[in-house]
């Protein structure tokens, strides 16, 4: 007979320094970041460059989207907005569908693409500016993998905690 750690269980070991990895790696992109707009403020002026040249209604670029991974552990994944995850595709029911009739085509205001926020700025912005927001981008997406991590971290712990508490049953038990 096998003890509880020997079962199909796996924990992540090597997650905490992955974790500390990520993080370090997550650093550089913020920190590249204002280092980049602070470039961008000096070539442009400190008063081309700042709150005062948001627009009046902003919309988000990117998301963040939660799902459910493997034992229900939460995955994060950044996406642009306005694009729906891919549903599961599968036969929900075995026969024949029925195809939707011509739908109302909609009106090519409403469906327009998110602005660049780059524009906010004028047209011709400086490299820095740009190299800012790429900067920015990475370390959102490094934060979402950092909070998967985090979540499957905290699987593994609790996954330990029970295994611990199996093995503690069966000591006194076996004695």
């Amino acid at each position: 007979m096998g003890t509880p750690l020997d079962g199909g269980s796996r924990v992540p070991i090597g997650c905490p320094a992955k974790l500390r990895r990520v993080t370090r790696k997550k650093v550089a992109p913020d920190l590249e970041g204002w280092l980049s707009l602070a470039k961008a403020r000096y070539a442009m002026g400190a008063k081309s460059v700042g709150p005062l040249q948001y627009a009046s209604h902003m919309e988000p670029q990117v998301c963040l989207h939660a799902s459910e991974a493997q034992e229900g552990l939460q995955k994060f994944k950044v996406v642009r907005a306005g694009v729906h995850a891919p549903e599961e595709v599968g036969t929900r029911e075995a026969g024949l569908r029925r195809r939707k009739g011509p739908t109302k085509t909609p009106e090519p205001e409403s469906s327009e693409a998110p602005q660049d926020p780059l524009n906010w700025f004028g047209i011709l912005v400086p490299h820095s500016l740009r190299q800012a927001q790429a900067s920015f981008r990475d370390g959102l997406q490094l934060a979402a993998d950092i909070a998967s991590l985090q979540n499957r971290i905290d699987w593994g712990r609790s996954q330990l905690r029970g295994l611990q508490e199996k093995l503690k049953q069966l000591e006194p038990g076996a004695a």
